[in-house]
Protein backbone atom coordinates (compact mmCIF):
# COMPACT_ATOMS: atom_id res chain seq x y z
CA UNK A 1 0.00 0.00 0.00
CA UNK A 2 2.43 2.47 0.65
CA UNK A 3 4.21 2.16 -2.95
CA UNK A 4 1.07 2.55 -4.37
CA UNK A 5 0.30 5.20 -1.96
CA UNK A 6 3.96 7.09 -3.15
CA UNK A 7 3.48 6.55 -7.18
CA UNK A 8 -0.07 8.16 -7.06
CA UNK A 9 1.02 11.32 -4.97
CA UNK A 10 4.33 11.49 -7.34
CA UNK A 11 1.68 11.38 -10.49
CA UNK A 12 -0.48 14.11 -8.73
CA UNK A 13 1.93 16.26 -7.71
CA UNK A 14 3.70 15.83 -11.08
CA UNK A 15 0.36 16.68 -12.68
CA UNK A 16 -0.21 19.45 -10.76
CA UNK A 17 3.24 20.83 -11.26
CA UNK A 18 2.75 20.55 -15.04
CA UNK A 19 -0.59 22.53 -14.82
CA UNK A 20 1.17 25.01 -12.72
CA UNK A 21 3.91 25.55 -15.07
CA UNK A 22 1.42 25.79 -18.39
CA UNK A 23 -0.37 28.48 -16.20
CA UNK A 24 2.99 30.27 -16.11
CA UNK A 25 4.77 29.35 -19.78
CA UNK A 26 1.73 27.93 -21.84
CA UNK A 27 3.11 25.31 -23.53
CA UNK A 28 0.20 22.89 -23.83
CA UNK A 29 -2.36 24.08 -26.12
CA UNK A 30 -5.79 25.22 -24.69
CA UNK A 31 -8.37 22.55 -25.73
CA UNK A 32 -11.58 23.78 -27.31
CA UNK A 33 -13.75 26.46 -25.16
CA UNK A 34 -17.33 26.65 -24.57
CA UNK A 35 -18.94 30.01 -24.63
CA UNK A 36 -19.36 29.60 -20.97
CA UNK A 37 -15.33 29.57 -19.98
CA UNK A 38 -13.98 31.95 -22.32
CA UNK A 39 -16.72 34.65 -20.11
CA UNK A 40 -15.37 33.10 -17.01
CA UNK A 41 -11.53 32.95 -18.19
CA UNK A 42 -12.01 36.43 -19.55
CA UNK A 43 -13.25 37.60 -15.87
CA UNK A 44 -10.18 35.67 -14.43
CA UNK A 45 -8.04 37.59 -16.80
CA UNK A 46 -9.26 40.41 -15.47
CA UNK A 47 -7.49 40.07 -12.41
CA UNK A 48 -3.67 40.03 -13.29
CA UNK A 49 -2.14 38.25 -10.01
CA UNK A 50 -4.83 35.63 -10.00
CA UNK A 51 -3.62 32.71 -12.73
CA UNK A 52 -0.15 33.54 -11.41
CA UNK A 53 -1.16 32.79 -7.83
CA UNK A 54 -2.53 29.53 -8.87
CA UNK A 55 0.11 28.44 -10.68
CA UNK A 56 2.07 28.89 -7.64
CA UNK A 57 0.03 27.09 -5.74
CA UNK A 58 -0.12 24.49 -8.19
CA UNK A 59 3.79 24.32 -8.19
CA UNK A 60 4.71 24.34 -4.50
CA UNK A 61 1.08 22.04 -3.78
CA UNK A 62 2.87 19.50 -6.48
CA UNK A 63 6.27 19.47 -5.02
CA UNK A 64 5.22 18.97 -1.81
CA UNK A 65 2.75 16.25 -2.51
CA UNK A 66 5.43 14.22 -3.32
CA UNK A 67 7.68 15.09 -0.68
CA UNK A 68 5.84 12.34 2.16
CA UNK A 69 7.62 14.55 5.08
CA UNK A 70 5.90 17.64 2.94
CA UNK A 71 2.91 16.04 1.89
CA UNK A 72 0.51 17.22 4.48
CA UNK A 73 1.40 20.85 3.71
CA UNK A 74 1.07 19.85 0.11
CA UNK A 75 -2.45 18.80 0.71
CA UNK A 76 -3.36 21.54 2.68
CA UNK A 77 -2.02 24.18 -0.54
CA UNK A 78 -3.94 22.20 -2.83
CA UNK A 79 -7.23 21.95 -1.21
CA UNK A 80 -8.24 25.37 -2.18
CA UNK A 81 -7.04 24.74 -5.92
CA UNK A 82 -8.46 20.98 -6.01
CA UNK A 83 -11.79 22.56 -4.94
CA UNK A 84 -11.65 24.98 -7.30
CA UNK A 85 -11.26 22.73 -10.12
CA UNK A 86 -13.92 20.41 -9.12
CA UNK A 87 -16.48 23.48 -8.90
CA UNK A 88 -15.40 24.26 -12.23
CA UNK A 89 -16.01 20.97 -13.78
CA UNK A 90 -19.48 20.64 -11.47
CA UNK A 91 -20.86 24.23 -12.65
CA UNK A 92 -19.58 25.00 -16.27
CA UNK A 93 -18.13 22.20 -17.88
CA UNK A 94 -19.45 18.87 -16.64
CA UNK A 95 -17.62 17.03 -19.83
CA UNK A 96 -14.27 17.00 -17.29
CA UNK A 97 -16.04 16.08 -14.31
CA UNK A 98 -14.39 13.04 -13.85
CA UNK A 99 -11.09 14.68 -14.25
CA UNK A 100 -12.18 17.17 -10.78
CA UNK A 101 -13.39 14.33 -9.00
CA UNK A 102 -10.04 13.02 -8.95
CA UNK A 103 -7.95 15.20 -8.31
CA UNK A 104 -10.17 16.37 -5.44
CA UNK A 105 -10.44 12.82 -4.20
CA UNK A 106 -6.97 11.98 -4.00
CA UNK A 107 -6.19 15.43 -2.56
CA UNK A 108 -8.94 14.59 0.35
CA UNK A 109 -6.97 11.36 0.28
CA UNK A 110 -3.83 13.18 1.33
CA UNK A 111 -5.27 15.46 3.90
CA UNK A 112 -7.16 12.26 5.16
CA UNK A 113 -3.88 10.14 5.08
CA UNK A 114 -1.54 13.19 7.18
CA UNK A 115 -4.98 13.49 9.61
CA UNK A 116 -3.19 13.57 12.97
CA UNK A 117 -0.54 16.22 11.62
CA UNK A 118 -3.60 18.62 11.57
CA UNK A 119 -5.22 17.73 14.82
CA UNK A 120 -2.81 20.51 16.84
CA UNK A 121 -4.47 23.05 15.02
CA UNK A 122 -8.03 21.97 16.08
CA UNK A 123 -7.04 21.61 19.73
Amino acid sequence: MRIVKLVVFILFGLFMLNSGLNKLFNYMPMPELTEAQIEMFGHFMAIKWLFPLVAVAEIVGGILLMIPKYRALGALVMLPVSTGILLHHVAIEPAGLIIGIVVFAINLWALLDNWGKYKPLFG
